[in-house]
């Protein structure tokens, strides 16, 4: 298949011609990623249309699960829904541990939905390298919404908020000490925070975690003016709560959108990917130029020969040059 028919494809919204263009760009071969910047050139036009939607959260929270009934409603809506789900990566093999595919096997059957699980590749900021790449594409196949599913919630799992519209923290009915436990940075990103588990027994203690968060937003400053903040319940389990978060999500983008916060907020991320692809481009021609000097740098810090600032800057010099 050439790139011209692959685009023609991608654009018509097949899902075949999708897979392989998000396996194009995921790869490391540098024809394939000349061939991928071409490709996201021509698409770029046909993106923008979407809702980006950042989906991170502690371990057991029940992400996926909860993911899969909101992108089941979602296409009941009458919406098309990719899910970007990301993985943390085997040491081993390199790929996906957990493989989502198989965890929303519902959402992976509707015709209207679209999954793509990647594997982390020991990424920070719990999204694969290429999750930007793959959302635009996405977009370019007629998606409406897009769920990009970090690894989990922790201090470097933010970089999800700088490629998405809204950022959504979702948390157990623990509350109180559970609270404690969660970094300031991760409730100041977030746009909506979802008390998942909501029913049964949980019912009463994810209420009084609701008002915990709350008290714990209010004294955060908004991300953005023309939006604060707000604590929803939810059960994945009972499909409750997902036409409260989605008209919490459409208010938000109205609100985006009036103020016109939406425009400048993906413009900024345009330029912090940018400056991120620099950072991994040079890192990986650092790596590849003299990998045998960089051996015996490493050597000499680790046995306590060289100081650590001094092997940084001797190494950087040979780079340099």
């Amino acid at each position: 298949m050439t790139l011209n028919n692959l685009k023609d494809d991608l654009l018509k919204g097949e899902r075949r011609a999708l897979a392989k263009a998000i396996t194009l760009v995921e790869s490391t071969r540098k024809d394939h990623q000349q061939e991928a910047q071409h490709l996201l050139a021509g698409i770029l036009p046909y993106t923008g249309k979407s809702i980006r939607l950042g989906f991170t959260g502690t371990p057991g929270v029940g992400k996926s699960t909860f993911i899969e009934s909101f992108g089941l409603f979602l296409v009941a809506e009458g919406y098309k829904v990719a899910v970007l789900a990301v993985d943390p990566s085997s040491t081993r093999t390199g790929g996906s541990i957990l493989g989502d595919k198989t965890r929303m096997e519902l959402l992976s059957k509707a015709e209207n939905a679209y999954i793509r699980p990647s594997p982390s590749g020991g990424t920070l900021g719990g999204v694969a390298r290429r999750t930007r790449e793959a959302m635009l594409l996405c977009e370019a196949a007629g998606y409406d919404v897009i769920l990009i599913e970090t690894v989990g919630v922790g201090q470097s799992e933010i970089a999800v908020s700088d490629m998405v519209d809204m950022f959504l923290l979702m948390l157990s009915p623990g509350g109180g000490d559970d609270l404690q436990g969660i970094k300031r940075g991760i409730m100041e990103l977030a746009d909506l925070v979802i008390i998942n588990k909501a029913d049964g027994d949980l019912k009463k203690a994810a209420m009084r975690a609701a008002s915990d968060y709350k008290a714990a937003l209010h004294l955060m400053r908004p991300k953005v003016d023309c939006w604060t903040a707000d604590v929803v319940l939810a059960s994945a389990l009972k499909k409750e709560g997902l036409d409260e978060i989605w008209r919490h999500i459409q208010n938000f983008e109205q609100a985006m959108k009036a103020g016109n916060a939406l425009v400048g907020l993906r413009s900024e991320q345009a330029k912090a990917w940018m400056w991120s692809e620099i950072h991994d481009q040079l890192m990986d021609n650092f790596r590849t130029k003299h990998p045998g000097r960089i051996k015996e740098m490493e050597q000499a810090v680790r046995s306590g020969i060289t100081p650590p600032t001094a092997a940084a800057r001797e190494l950087l010099q040979d780079f340099l040059k």
